[in-house]
């Protein structure tokens, strides 16, 4: 057998550190997310759960999209997601374009310049790049055809979209993060108006016009296995909202969200078996 060229390098080992570094994020956000469910269910009056699950989330989704592609990449997408996210919603709170009238609560904690709550643009990572993953699902079938870019740009909106749907329950009313100053509107059986929903969808639109370059993985060459991470991440967004929602009484807002993460898990694991 002739010997292996000096010039060819082994296989990196993934093992120690490396692997570590992807999954104890993700043990911690479990962790974290079932404190943040048991303070919903008894009520806790304190919003220090759901400031540290949002920390933890971000954090888990970048380590676990830096398994797919470079962490330059990941940093970079996270960066365009989050400035254009925070712009939208300095815009939006100081005119009402793009989501429509609506002022920021105290609850939601610190505001950048007295403007901007810090939670905000780590809020658009966390739901943009998990939905992108979820749409990744979704349209595994087709990720052959030529128009597989724009259906994954505008299905990652959509999923952005139904997500803010369930989270505006207990944002707004139940948490009180932020409050519709609108009059006269028609809200949707979420308790926000629609533009919000039409605002949410064209501003990822904008985002991942700008961020999908940076989240192509352009030396894949073989098919990869699917990612169920981001699955898990956008459902226990769900499922948290929900169960608040129960708890309160929003009991609309509970079947919305139970068809809103019913549907989207038969359409995701229907994807991935492909």
């Amino acid at each position: 057998m002739p010997a292996r060229p000096k010039f060819l390098s082994p296989p990196v080992a993934t093992g120690g550190p490396r692997k570590l570094a992807h999954w104890l994020p993700t043990f911690l956000l479990a962790a974290v997310f079932l404190l943040t469910l048991l303070a919903v269910v008894v009520k806790h009056d304190s919003n220090w759960p759901e400031a540290v699950l949002l920390l933890i989330a971000t954090i888990g989704t970048l380590a676990a999209l830096t398994r797919q592609l470079p962490v330059q990449n990941v940093l970079l997408a996270a960066g365009i997601i989050a400035f254009i996210g925070g712009l939208a919603h300095t815009i939006g709170v100081k005119s009402g374009i793009p989501f429509g009238q609506f002022m920021f609560g105290s609850e939601i904690g610190r505001k950048i310049f007295n403007t901007l709550p810090w939670a905000m643009p780590l809020l658009w990572i966390v739901i943009v790049l998990n939905s992108r993953g979820v749409a990744r699902l979704v349209l595994r079938p087709w990720r052959k055809i030529r128009t597989y870019g724009f259906w994954l740009i505008g299905l990652t909106a959509l999923f952005t979209m139904l997500f803010d749907c369930a989270l505006e329950p207990f944002a707004a009313h139940m948490k009180h993060y932020w409050i519709w100053t609108m009059a006269g509107y028609s809200p949707t059986p979420h308790g926000a108006p629609i533009s919000n929903s039409v605002g949410w969808f064209i501003v990822t639109v904008l985002m991942l016009a700008f961020a999908t370059p940076a989240l192509i993985n352009k030396q894949l060459s073989k098919r990869s296995a699917p990612d169920f991470h981001p699955l898990a991440v956008w459902l226990g967004g769900i499922l948290l909202f929900g169960v608040s929602a129960a708890m309160n009484g929003f009991w609309p807002c509970v079947v919305a969200d139970a068809v809103i993460g019913i549907a989207t898990t038969v359409f995701a694991v229907r994807g991935a078996r492909w």
